[in-house]
């Protein structure tokens, strides 16, 4: 191992935890629940949202209580994790939760997404938030 790669392993180490669905102190910053309003819209409404930083995007589903393992398979394989919330009814809430850096066609693209996934299980995709820590240093404009 040359000095360059020991330099990045020292650096590396060093660095701050990676953000996770469960970090403390998440705060919603964005929400986007009327199908009506672009995400884009909803992402340019927020204040709180810093845009170059990562969040835990979380879309709400409910589901058939029978789907839930089926939903979490497919999900998984696009790194999303199901989070089973309790029940809606004859229905299940689940949250699909995954960290990224949020932009307005990437969250419209799995909103889609969200929406057929849910109505091939037989359920709704009811809609997202973003959570970012409440301590994110804001961003400069």
């Amino acid at each position: 191992m040359g000095l360059l790669d020991r330099l990045r392993d020292l650096a590396g180490k060093r660095e701050k935890p990676g953000l996770t669905p469960d970090t403390p102190d998440l705060k919603i910053v964005v929400t986007a629940f009327d199908p009506a309003v672009a995400d884009s819209a909803a992402l340019a409404s927020s204040p709180a949202w810093v845009a170059a930083a990562p969040a835990v995007l979380v879309h709400h589903l409910s589901l058939p209580p029978g789907r839930l393992a089926e939903a979490a398979s497919i999900l998984a394989q696009d790194g999303w994790e199901l989070r089973e919330q309790g029940p809606d009814g004859d229905r299940v809430l689940a949250h699909a939760v995954r960290v990224q850096v949020l932009d307005a066609l990437h969250c419209a693209q799995e909103r889609s997404r969200m929406a057929g996934l849910a109505q091939r299980l037989g359920g709704d995709a009811l809609g997202w938030d973003a959570r970012q820590p409440g301590e994110s240093p804001t961003a400069s404009a």
